[in-house]
């Protein structure tokens, strides 16, 4: 008797709080897309009237797993991402039934390597870059293990001090984004590396690869982490996002890559050449049993938010074209 009433209390908890995990509009992913995502979920708290939206900064990778981890009431209904969802994660959300994603794109950023305001400023290549933080380079013609400890061991009109990089882990939207960006530009066609790895992919792959004898220092998820290490250490640079930049411009300066500097007006113009396109994924077989999830999604790629005048603009957001804007407010209104 006490085990069949236990069996059926135990069924009616889950139930009841698989109903309570539904009932709040959940987002996880992206430490750089998580302040956009916040401020535009306070927005929606205070002029709706339905709760506000949990945001949480879990990294790129982990969101993903998050979120195609089922589609029901306890899986998050969005995911924040600093690039485009990969194929493995769709076979995961896939295998767990979550079988409609819609891809929205609410912006662009730059990926900026940072130090302390008032400290030496530098002018960086990508291939500079590659050099510092790259696990292998060549060397007399073959590849070696990467021998440069200062930044004028590199190029002598370098600041002669310790390589000394803060960045974010392999989960990263982020540090897929510098990879490939940067590395992966400055290695891909360097014939050492192209007589090591014939394979294109394979050769991709190991240009990627990041040094791991303290030049290179994995400072977290959290951005904001990487941005106080900074404030402590004049002589070490940080990657992240340009909004942080932007947001803590009184403390911590960009520094110019291939001669352009990271600014608002360099990035929506394509010049600065390391920026990438911001996302949110929206499960769709959660709009209409989570309360409110259409409506905030609207909210989120409203004029309002993310429009040339938008409050999240104000925040660093590069701002999509308007022909785009329209394009995707259109597709949401028909959710």
């Amino acid at each position: 008797m006490f085990r069949k009433f236990f069996v059926a209390f135990t069924s009616a908890l889950l139930l009841q709080q698989a109903a309570y995990a539904g009932e709040q509009i959940r987002a996880v992913g992206s430490s750089t897309v998580y302040p956009f995502v916040t401020v535009a979920a306070e927005s929606f708290g205070r002029s709706s009237s339905h709760k506000t939206p949990i945001i949480e900064s879990t990294g790129t990778g982990g969101g993903f797993n998050l979120f195609c981890s089922g589609a029901d009431g306890q899986s998050p209904d969005l995911s924040n991402a600093s690039r485009q969802i990969k194929q493995r994660e769709r076979d995961l959300c896939a295998k767990n039934g979550v079988n409609n994603i819609t891809e929205i794109k609410i912006g662009y950023d730059g990926i900026v390597l940072a130090n302390t305001a008032g400290a030496r400023s530098y002018a960086l290549t990508k291939q500079q870059l590659f050099m510092a933080l790259a696990k292998k380079v060549p060397a007399a013609g073959k590849l070696v293990a990467n021998p440069h400890m200062k930044w004028s061991d590199i190029d002598a009109s370098l600041p002669d001090i310790k390589i000394e990089v803060y960045g974010p882990p392999p989960t990263s939207g982020t540090r897929d984004a510098f990879v490939e960006l940067v590395m992966e530009k400055a290695c891909v066609d360097l014939p050492e590396f192209k007589a090591a790895y014939q394979n294109k992919s394979a050769r991709k792959k190991a240009c990627h690869v990041l040094r791991e004898d303290g030049a290179f220092i994995e400072a977290g998820e959290n951005d904001n982490l990487i941005v106080q290490k900074l404030n402590n250490n004049d002589d070490a640079l940080g990657i992240f996002g340009f909004s942080f930049l932007d947001q803590n411009a009184s403390t911590i300066q960009g520094s110019k890559i291939d001669g352009v500097q990271p600014t608002f007006e360099s990035i929506s113009s394509g010049k600065y050449p390391v920026s990438r396109p911001l996302y949110v994924y929206l499960k769709d077989e959660h709009v209409g049993q989570t309360p409110g999830l259409k409506e905030f999604v609207q909210e989120l790629v409203s004029n309002n938010a993310i429009g040339e005048e938008g409050y999240l603009i104000d925040r660093g957001l590069i701002p999509l074209p308007e022909a785009e804007l329209v394009a995707l407010q259109k597709e949401i209104d028909s959710k």
